[in-house]
């Protein structure tokens, strides 16, 4: 007796999904709005930061009053300085991979951590001030040293702004705030830190490498 086979149900084409998901990315960048924001934040930032340095490179050599920057910098104390904030983006680099695999407690450790070297970063750059101010060289000495002051007091209130942020961050993820979803929120600090660092590679290297008399 032939048995009399069903026909399968009518297939319906699938319509299209709503909501945020790895096919739709928010934005038509393909990132979110937070990060787009940061990466026109720091681009701006760039353009601050190279008239900065362009007034320093113009002035630095000039007939000035006053010491010489080769009689009071510091190279062996500022490269210490700088190979500390080079570390506190390792230790970032740490702190998201943490949150990225939901380590909440190496999270914290390495948020601390890097808040940490950066504020050694900034004690040292304030206690060279003071020794440049101690050798006669203070803001309005000349063209140099007012350049001078402004670059690197520059870098060195957006290194404080970011220990701020880092230390806000630790304090959520202390109290539970923080966890694996809010990933981003991590990386979007790590962004603003490595640029933070990446400047600072540049500054060190023009200010403090290139001879001068």
């Amino acid at each position: 007796m032939a048995t009399i086979e069903q026909a399968p149900p009518p297939q319906v084409p699938a319509g299209p999904s709503h909501g945020p998901g790895p096919d739709h990315p928010p934005t038509s960048t393909g990132t979110t709005n937070v990060k787009l924001a940061i990466w026109l934040f720091l681009a701006s930032d760039c353009l601050f930061f190279g008239a900065f340095i362009s007034a320093y490179l113009l002035y630095r050599g000039r007939a000035q009053t006053g010491p010489t920057p080769a009689k009071v910098y510091s190279i062996p104390f500022t490269s210490v300085s700088s190979f500390v904030l080079l570390m506190s983006s390792l230790t970032m680099v740490l702190a998201l991979a943490a949150i990225q695999r939901g380590d909440l407690r190496r999270l914290r450790i390495w948020l601390l951590s890097t808040a940490l070297l950066g504020s050694v970063f900034v004690g040292g750059q304030i206690f060279e001030f003071t020794e440049f101010s101690r050798k006669g060289l203070g803001l309005s000495t000349n063209l140099f040293s007012s350049t001078f002051f402004v670059l690197t007091g520059f870098h060195g209130a957006h290194v404080t702004i970011g220990i701020i942020w880092l230390l806000s961050l630790w304090a959520l993820a202390t109290q539970g705030r923080l966890t694996q979803k809010d990933a981003e929120k991590v990386e979007i600090a790590a962004l603003y830190w490595h640029f933070v660092d990446v400047v600072w590679i540049v500054i060190f290297t023009l200010v403090y490498l290139i001879p001068t008399k």
